[in-house]
């Protein structure tokens, strides 16, 4: 159980609700503070002076007082006519988590909801029932509008839901969760589409999805740097304690750990050997994967800060003000969204170059070519190469940011936007492909090991290479990894590796 008391979720917190299922409920002290400030707003609705967001319209028709008995027809409409995304529907864990976070917000007491909202919005997540949300749609400002419209949508009973693999109408979901469809009051359509939860929900999904793959990573490079008798020597903790980047020393100590004990490490030590310095690919992944772990820690502050963060427009502030502001603009998020797309093309580059290697019989120190059992007849792993090349490609360009890319809307209200919820969708699409790039490398450095017998590999990672034959093509039992890399990263959770 995730207990919501209006306070900060962990990122924790948030991948138990989005991907294991955890049940959330809201505290009894959130829900009298959500009520205390309902009760505000309702002496507004009722005051002759206009209130922006309980008695007027929205964004360009502000100024436009709604007279009492049309202000539930304009929050009926205000959902309807925001649910116009386009495209595929998103994945169930993206719309699970914009759920939990507007949840969160709401939770809050800032936004002046009513309990019974809450109440409704805390069902519909545990009864796992999921709105159809469409791909496009959001700007990343004035918050992920159409995403979030599509979940109100569906709390009024209206829409397209997904329940147990199968799509739905909203109304007789409802029905069969003994959830009432809501009759939405003043404020609350503004308040359920009002935030950033949709691209800060897939932000940690990926600094989960990373903080994974990156020790993979170590261990696809230390395997590759076995295969192809590299040195270790670079990976000393005098030499990394000379460039104090933290993720460095961590790297570089994971990799000497996982070699040590290599009798195919052993076997070109001593006087005679002129492996003096490996391709960069090799002896400088440490170094790159560092920068990746340190971006990731950084970008954790931001995500952690937005975790804590009531963002709604306008806010019912604790001395009851309703005050307009500009917290819904997503260009926190969206920035740290487009930096990690960089250091995950960089981390796969690189895979993908120490993979080459291993596959080039002029390069590979007595491999044969492609690693092939019988040249020119098997290919090997060639192709398994030209896939990892194809996604390198189409990493890089995902990794042109999205966020400096504004477009005006709502006739120039909202005339600088951040385009969050965009390098959110390509961050995921990137985070797909550095697990595959990954998985091709750890297939072709186990094969590479193997060709190295007689001589045996480091006790780590011969352990790695028994896991991938113990592992079954096809969906593994993470479906958000490969079943290659999550053989292997399930070693190095349960402390098997280092």
């Amino acid at each position: 159980m995730v207990v919501i008391d209006g306070g900060p979720l962990s990122r924790e917190q948030v991948v138990a609700v989005v991907r294991g299922g955890a049940p959330v409920e809201v505290s009894a002290d959130a829900l009298a503070e959500v009520a205390k400030t309902r009760d505000h707003v309702e002496r507004l609705a009722e005051a002759a002076t206009p209130t922006y967001g309980v008695s007027t319209g929205f964004g360009a028709l502000a100024t436009r007082h709604i007279p009492l008995d049309r202000r539930g027809a304009l929050q009926r409409s205000l959902i309807r006519s925001h649910a116009a995304g386009a495209g595929r529907p998103v994945e169930v864990e993206v719309v699970r988590g914009l759920m939990l976070l507007r949840l969160r917000t709401l939770a809050t007491g800032r936004t002046g909801i009513r309990p019974e909202t809450v109440d409704a919005l805390t069902h519909l997540l545990n009864a796992g029932i999921t709105p159809i949300v469409h791909e496009y749609g959001s700007l990343g400002c004035s918050g992920d509008l159409a995403p979030l419209s599509a979940v109100a949508l569906a709390l009024m009973g209206e829409g397209e839901v997904e329940v147990d693999g199968k799509r739905i109408p909203a109304r007789d979901a409802l029905y069969e969760a003994g959830i009432a469809p809501l009759e939405l009051a003043e404020k609350e359509g503004l308040a359920l589409i009002n935030g950033t939860d949709g691209m800060l929900g897939m932000l940690v999904l990926a600094l989960h999805d990373l903080h994974r793959l990156l020790d993979v990573a170590d261990l696809t490079a230390a395997m590759s740097v076995e295969a192809l008798l590299g040195t270790d020597r670079v990976f000393a903790a005098d030499l990394q304690a000379l460039r104090p980047h933290p993720g460095q020393a961590v790297s570089a100590a994971r990799m000497t750990r996982l070699l040590d004990g290599s009798a195919i490490m052993a076997s070109h030590r001593g006087p005679d050997c002129n492996r003096v310095q490996d391709a960069y690919s090799l002896r400088c992944a440490p170094q790159v994967h560092s920068a990746a772990r340190d971006t990731v820690a950084y970008v954790e502050t931001v995500a952690d800060r937005e975790l804590a963060a009531a963002i709604d427009n306008p806010v019912v502030l604790p001395d009851g003000r309703v005050e307009s502001n500009g917290n819904f603009h997503g260009a926190p998020v969206a920035y740290t969204l487009d930096f990690l797309a960089i250091p995950v093309a960089d981390v796969a580059s690189m895979a993908e170059r120490r993979t080459d290697r291993m596959l080039d019989a002029t390069r590979s120190h007595g491999l044969p070519p492609f690693l092939a059992a019988d040249p020119g007849v098997d290919s090997g792993h060639m192709i398994a190469q030209y896939t990892q090349a194809a996604i390198v490609s189409e990493l890089k360009r995902l990794a042109v940011p999205a966020s400096v890319d504004s477009i005006p809307s709502s006739a120039m209200q909202e005339d600088h936007v951040s385009m969050g919820w965009s390098a959110a969708r390509k961050l995921r699409t990137a985070v797909d492909g550095l697990t595959t790039v990954l998985a091709v490398e750890l297939l072709t450095a186990a094969r590479a090991l193997d060709l190295r017998a007689p001589l045996t590999p480091a006790p780590a990672t011969a352990q790695a290479v028994a896991a991938l034959r113990r592992t079954v093509p096809g969906p593994g039992p993470d479906r958000h990894l490969a079943p290659e890399i999550a053989a292997a990263e399930a070693l190095i959770r349960s402390g098997e590796l280092p």
